[in-house]
């Protein structure tokens, strides 16, 4: 990448989100991060400094008229980078309409949301980059959500390929990785004790962390001869 390269990341004030915005100005890019919480795009900001190639934006996915708005933040868009999630968990019987909807506007809507403002401001050699999940093929009770949300996005990055082309449209998937999510979904302790389980039944021998998620980002956004694919960046765990 150079500096004339403009990448947005939705989601990009922690965890897969911040380590691609890390990744992307390491190599040279200019980097709009965007999320909801101004605290933490502060933050995000103060951590990874780069004044003059990085800009913070407010802004929800689920939200048509944010999505208008933050793009309006850029003439033209190099690579978009989509990492924004909000799946409740839950037993599907207890699945509320408040639940189902934040689960379909940051996975469904959203994603259809931003690129249908980001594609207009791209050209060939562009590309994005949707984050689904290894729920998809490996659910687990109470997970019924993001099970659906991360199969109904990686349908969509083969759609937007073919429709969208030359503009490369793809998905990285991964399986566990230790972000700050897991601090919502257990205490410290539970969340040790669970994410060491899974390190010790992995191939690779250990969780992913985000920057790990990030390098199969930056592959996607540098090979200019994939598109339409789900890389799954999973340590080995769809085989576990």
């Amino acid at each position: 990448m150079n500096s004339a390269d403009t990448v947005v990341v939705i989601g990009g004030s922690s965890g897969i989100g911040l380590a691609v915005a890390r990744r992307c100005l390491a190599d040279g890019a200019a980097v709009v991060i965007a999320g909801r919480s101004r605290e933490r795009l502060d933050a995000a900001r103060a951590e990874l400094g780069c004044p003059g190639r990085l800009e913070a934006v407010v802004a929800d996915i689920g939200d048509r008229a944010q999505m208008a708005t933050l793009f309006d933040h850029v003439v033209t868009v190099r690579h978009l980078v989509v990492t924004a999630a909000d799946l409740p968990y839950g037993p599907v019987t207890a699945l509320t309409d408040e639940s189902i909807m934040r689960a379909v506007r940051s996975k469904f809507l959203g994603p259809i949301y931003a690129t249908q403002h980001a594609a207009p401001r791209m050209t060939g050699g562009s590309s994005i980059t949707f984050t689904a999940g290894i729920a998809a093929y490996r659910p687990a009770p109470g997970g019924a959500l993001a099970a659906m949300a991360n199969g109904a996005l990686e349908s969509m990055v083969r759609a937007f390929a073919l429709e969208l082309a030359p503009i490369r449209v793809n998905a990285v998937s991964p399986g566990w990785v230790d972000t700050p999510l897991w601090d919502q979904l257990a205490t410290p302790d539970v969340k040790q004790a669970r994410l060491s389980q899974m390190a010790a039944r992995l191939p690779a021998g250990r969780l992913a962390g985000p920057a790990d998620v990030a390098n199969s980002v930056s592959y996607l956004l540098e090979d200019d001869f994939v598109t339409g694919t789900v890389l799954h960046a999973e340590g080995g765990q769809l085989l576990v």
